[in-house]
């Protein structure tokens, strides 16, 4: 396929308004600015910033349409992205099409067009990545505690590990974020991904690293995780979500996981609290996911057919012997 052509090279359709590059940048910003989660807002600022790099450098310069869109559709299918990745490429590309013509720069019936373009099919679940409960221990102690960064290092990674905190939500936290609840310390009304607010029990060994590190950095207020500069000053600046990936990677490595992310611990707290035995609901609520099939998919939940649930009815039916069945 020639990526340089898309097919039906849309000649016999109406040139875009002469305006419509010039606004291409205030549209990307309607568009970012239109999802809450800041992970979003990066993702869909890449994801046109990539379409519109393809776009400019097309041999022929075709107008926007449902044409060009299902082009730049195959060519990312052809990169073997995941249907995740692509669908979430096409989100944002269908959002920059209704600005535009909520703006009056493109022709409604082109927007509509685009919209109909269809998105990757997933076939199956993915499994994921997440720690078992030797690793995820191993982790846990990876960080020096005689050093302030690995004091700060080890609560940093005790909430994302025990209480499947996302990266956003972490780098929000307050000194004063913990309270009690039901004779329990707690992290409550946290605000998460499209704007759902949940109560998170905080278990007693991430509580205690949390109090280790704001006595060894003698926090009074503000934000809970400060950044540290050369020697481990602590400076007042608050980590970023960046720094919370980065140190997740270099404490995996040292544990001899060459890739691990503040995702998959979220995932390993959801792994650990389905193993011990815990309710699919309460995992949902823990994780702030908008329905339990959102947590199943999560899970990779599969049917289990060596420890069927059916097996443990509890029911007795003894089959009375008999010497023949009768016709």
């Amino acid at each position: 396929m020639d990526h340089g052509s898309p097919a039906g090279a849309v000649t016999a359709l109406a040139p875009l308004p002469v305006n419509f590059e010039t606004e291409l940048d205030h549209l990307v910003t309607l568009v970012t600015g239109a999802v809450a989660s800041p992970h979003s807002k990066r993702a869909y600022k890449k994801a046109l910033s990539d379409f519109l790099r393809w776009w400019s450098a097309l041999a022929v310069r075709s107008p926007l349409s449902k044409s060009l869109v299902q082009a730049y559709a195959a060519v990312l299918q052809q990169r073997n992205l995941a249907p995740s990745s692509i669908n979430v490429r096409l989100a944002a590309i269908r959002k920059l099409a209704s600005e535009a013509a909520d703006n009056g720069l493109l022709a409604p019936e082109l927007a509509a067009g685009i919209a109909k373009v269809k998105g990757a099919k997933q076939l199956g679940v993915r499994a994921g990545n997440w720690l078992t409960r030797d690793q995820a221990s191993r982790l846990l102690d990876a960080p020096d505690p005689g050093k302030l960064k690995g004091k700060r290092d080890r609560a940093i990674l005790a909430l994302l590990i025990g209480c499947g905190l996302r990266r956003a939500e972490l780098v929000a936290l307050d000194v004063h974020s913990f309270q009690q609840r039901e004779a329990r310390w707690v992290l409550p009304d946290l605000s998460g991904k499209g704007g759902r607010v949940r109560t998170v029990p905080v278990p007693g060994f991430v509580k205690a690293r949390v109090d280790g590190w704001i006595a060894t950095a003698n926090l009074i207020d503000g934000k809970l995780f400060r950044s540290l500069g050369k020697g481990g000053i602590l400076k007042d600046a608050t980590m970023n979500e960046n720094a919370v990936w980065l140190l997740v990677e270099e404490h995996a490595r040292k544990i001899g996981i060459e890739k691990l992310t503040p995702h998959d611990l979220r995932r390993t707290c959801a792994k650990l609290c389905r193993a011990s035995g815990g309710d699919l609901e309460q995992i949902q609520l823990l994780l702030g996911h908008a329905s339990v099939q959102t947590t199943e998919r999560y899970l990779g939940t599969r049917q289990n057919l060596v420890e069927a649930v059916n097996d443990r009815l509890g029911l007795i039916a003894e089959e009375p012997a008999t010497n023949a069945c009768p016709l």
